[in-house]
């Protein structure tokens, strides 16, 4: 297969982007493992095709990856059996929430190893998206909502690995709760730049990602050589019965590949959350979460998970802007 994974000539804000008149694209199906929910989903493009890496469980939210093919971006074909499953006893509870990267021959999933105690940010490589090698967890004792809401282990979720070097390292933005970024000279070993206590991104008080931030999907580049990538942020509510509720919108930041340890400008509006009924209603309700972004027949296409449960699309034409409602600062 050949592939693509860095795609270019990119504008920030991107977008605007709007919701497939016919989502979810992908829903659960049958009574095997993907028989409850189905969300989450890595992207990529290869062969003239649209391919999704989705998360997917049955009632026991054990969770396995999927692999589905599309020749528009809206109508996808899903095979049988899983590409990835539990097997070790960090993800004996799932394999969750994969990103990807191809460089060099070889296909780079992170995804959160899950253990019901720890989300630990793990690795697995393949030369065909079929046969894969994990490489076991990433960053030990590393918990990435240390500075706010510590868990007291290690919690280490949500990795995108850029695909082209940057002073001649590869690069890694990793992290839910605060976004951290980790370097190697393999693709395999990664280390992270900071400790805990040092995230490059927090949550904005005040705004509609007040709870958490993380990272969304692998970067682009812009046509002024930026990195964008889309993020994941939540705010949390609480109502008048006691009962607390949690929102999940879509955001972007530019990273500078100068200064690739700092945010260089953010969103400071959402451009993406949850209106539709599956957008509300699910395993955990209120959510747009977005992990694959590709361009493909000259739109973007971002995929999302809605309330944990189904996959959506929202596309983008390059020809079409943004008004002045949706404003960036840096």
């Amino acid at each position: 297969m050949t592939t693509t994974s860095l795609f270019g000539d990119a504008r920030f804000p991107l977008g605007p982007f709007t919701p497939y008149e016919n989502n979810p694209i992908l829903r659960p199906t049958g009574d095997s493992w993907e028989s409850s929910n189905l969300y989450n989903p890595a992207a990529l493009v290869g062969d003239d095709q649209v391919v999704l890496l989705y998360r997917a469980h049955a009632d026991d939210i054990i969770s396995h990856v999927g692999i589905a093919f599309s020749d528009d971006g809206y109508h996808f074909e899903r095979e049988d059996a899983p590409i990835l499953s539990p097997e070790h006893d960090y993800e004996r509870f799932g394999c969750e929430d994969p990103r990807i990267a191809y460089i060099e021959g070889t296909y780079y999933l992170t995804y959160t190893g899950w253990d019901r105690r720890s989300a630990q940010l793990c690795l697995a490589t393949s030369p065909d998206l079929r046969t894969w090698t994990k490489h076991g967890p990433l960053f030990e004792d590393f918990d990435t909502f240390k500075t706010m809401d510590p868990r007291g282990f290690n919690w280490s979720k949500a990795g995108v690995i850029v695909p082209q070097q940057i002073d001649g390292k590869w690069w890694m933005y990793f992290g839910e709760g605060g976004i951290y970024w980790a370097t190697s000279d393999d693709l395999i070993h990664w280390t992270p730049g900071t400790t805990d206590e040092e995230p490059m991104y927090s949550p904005t008080p005040g705004t509609w990602d007040e709870a958490l931030v993380e990272i969304g999907t692998s970067p682009v580049l812009t046509d002024n050589g930026l990195l964008l990538m889309l993020t994941n942020g939540a705010t949390r509510r609480y109502l008048e019965d006691g009962t607390r509720e949690v929102d999940y919108r879509c955001g972007q930041i530019v990273i500078d590949p100068a200064n690739p340890t700092a945010v260089l400008a953010r969103l400071q509006e959402p451009w993406l959350r949850p209106q539709t009924f599956e957008d509300r209603h699910g395993l955990v309700s209120n959510v747009t979460f977005v992990e694959g972004l590709v361009k493909f027949r000259g739109k973007w296409f971002a995929y999302y998970g809605q309330s944990d449960t189904t996959l959506a699309v929202a596309v983008a034409d390059p020809a079409e802007r943004y008004g002045t409602d949706l404003r960036a600062d840096g």
